[in-house]
């Protein structure tokens, strides 16, 4: 089997899962408040930033910094042991198959589900903005642009941090395990973009992103250009070590 194959094979396991309700469940979880407290977006602290842009920002905030890397950690575990459970795994290394192109096509099924997650962020964002709109009588619907490209750039900023959890999840067989060291190391992303070491932890990078967005729309309150260097290196190395590990440890301890 070719890798398009054995992708489309993986996506055919997911419509009769319920992954895509799994991410759905946060999306609707973080919007929900941003629409019962919408007034407090007009309270900006004395911070030079508009209503619109503080409902923007306030609304990902969560989103980037918990429950995005929640749900792939959530993923990744599930992806994983779906395979175990069933025996599936232990069919498909039967088979002549090259485990590192198995490996690459759940991994790619991952961030599938991570893109799926992003619309369902941006069509939740443009239906609370409209609904806050009507409520409060102003207009918090920003340009459709502006809020597609800042979602795109917060999703590629997660597939480093991606390729993490799901070595992760191919290291530790336990699920409780993994699933506890992935939630443990999201905690400290706020803290480590503060630092000058943020590029090496790829659980900042989403929530890095934002907060240069933060930093353009309220001018003087943060850094608003990116240190490409020496971020770009460090993600790619971060997440083809990461891949390549996935790759040698997948199956492993069925293969024994």
């Amino acid at each position: 089997m070719n890798f398009f194959s054995l992708v489309s094979v993986e996506l055919k396991k997911i419509k009769r899962s319920k992954i895509l309700l799994i991410l759905l469940v946060p999306v609707i979880m973080m919007w929900i408040p941003s629409i019962i407290n919408s007034d407090f977006a007009f309270d900006t602290r004395g911070i030079p930033i508009t209503p619109e842009n503080n409902f923007f920002i306030q609304g990902y905030m969560g989103m980037v910094w918990f429950m995005i890397p929640a749900s792939l950690v959530i993923c990744t575990v599930l992806l994983v042991q779906t395979e175990r459970s069933r025996g599936g795994i232990l069919k498909m290394l039967s088979l002549p198959v090259n485990t590192a192109k198995l490996c690459l096509a759940k991994f790619t099924i991952l961030i599938l589900l991570a893109f799926a997650q992003m619309l369902m962020t941006v069509c939740a964002y443009c239906i609370s903005a409209a609904l806050v709109s009507w409520i409060q009588d102003y207009n918090f619907i920003l340009d459709p642009l502006y809020v597609c490209g800042n979602t795109l750039s917060i999703y590629a900023g997660a597939i480093p941090m991606a390729a993490v959890f799901w070595m992760i999840a191919c290291l530790i067989h336990t699920p409780v395990f993994s699933v506890g060291i992935g939630l443990a190391s999201i905690v400290p992303s706020v803290l480590i973009i503060n630092t000058k070491v943020w590029f090496a932890y790829p659980m900042s990078y989403p929530f890095y992103l934002l907060m240069v967005q933060y930093g353009k729309a309220a001018e003087g309150m943060y850094d608003t250009r990116i240190d490409w260097m020496p971020w770009l290196p460090a993600s790619i190395l971060i997440t083809v070590t990461a891949l390549v590990v996935s790759c040698i440890r997948f199956g492993a301890a069925e293969r024994k």
